[in-house]
């Protein structure tokens, strides 16, 4: 069987904020099998612009699209927006010939032509369908079985439900938790799981946001868990990178470590916390390291 092989597109975000979460991916599905071709010359998602114009949305979303259907080759993303993004405007215009039709004139300018030949994917999704469970589950060879950690799978990974497909329930997702299952550690079902971030308001308003990641952090340190595990950037963002101005803004303390599900599963594959890049996350590890380093002993 040929292994897996995808464009990878990293997006805006992740080169420039969050490199911790590309090194992980990177690492975990080169051990998997899975082969990435780094796609040239692309461009943002498109995403950030969509509440703005969203027919220069598709028009971004679409220049990327072609760029992978003249690679031919499926795109995986590790970005939940930029999923979104490419893989709502994949479908719209292989089922709308009018939207098609008006893309492909802004497209014709610069030489470009939508033809619907290829599929995008997120991480998890890749993962799921093509490594498949038993294949992750044999590459685990420290098995965390003695950590317990709460999942946040985010907005657009799962919803609409329309466009996503992959079988997972956008009211009770349960894909990513599965996923973290194989590592060995125990996920934990929380209060108001499948909630918003609050992170793509933030640059118009922080205080909203703040209490929206801030009851999220209080439901997962209710439970005990002793990580967030997430597999969206602007997610991980949110609870990691502004946990400390939340934490300074409702006069709490959480020290809940937030770890990129790749870095979960890179621990339990045998990866060192510093091939995982763990020491660029925020919210330091240590005691969920230590804790993993005492089953393993």
């Amino acid at each position: 069987m040929p292994k897996p092989k995808y464009l990878i597109f990293l997006g805006c975000v992740i080169p420039y904020r969050l490199s911790s979460y590309e090194i992980s991916a990177r690492k975990v599905l080169d051990k998997l099998g899975v082969e990435l071709v780094e796609m040239p010359t692309f461009n943002c998602c498109g995403y950030p612009m969509d509440a703005i114009n969203h027919d220069l949305m598709i028009t971004l979303a679409a220049r990327n699209l072609c760029v992978a259907e003249q690679q031919n080759l499926n795109i995986l993303t590790l970005c939940n927006g930029c999923f979104c993004s490419l893989n709502e405007t994949n479908k719209m215009l292989k089922e709308d010939k009018k939207l098609r039709e008006e893309v492909n004139a802004y497209l014709k300018e610069i030489g470009m032509e939508f033809k619907g030949t290829i599929e995008v994917k997120h991480l998890v999704h890749v993962l799921a369908e093509d490594v498949g469970f038993e294949k992750i589950k044999d590459a685990v060879k420290k098995p965390l079985t003695n950590i317990s950690v709460a999942q946040h799978s985010g907005c657009h990974l799962v919803r609409p439900a329309k466009y996503v497909g992959h079988g997972d329930d956008p009211e009770n997702p349960t894909l990513l938790k599965n996923l973290i299952r194989l590592t060995g550690a125990e996920c934990l079902d929380y209060m108001d799981e499948t909630e918003c971030c609050g992170n793509p308001i933030i640059g118009v308003n922080e205080e909203v946001p703040f209490q929206m990641a801030k009851e999220k952090l209080d439901h997962v340190r209710a439970v005990k868990a002793q990580a967030l595990i997430t597999a969206c950037p602007f997610c991980h963002m949110m609870f990691d990178m502004n946990q400390p101005r939340i934490e300074r803004a409702f006069n709490e303390k959480f020290g809940i470590p937030v770890l990129h599900y790749p870095q979960l599963l890179g621990l339990a594959m045998g990866f060192s916390p510093e091939e995982l890049g763990l020491n660029e996350l925020r919210v330091k590890p240590s005691e969920l390291l230590n804790q993993i380093q005492k089953g393993e002993s």
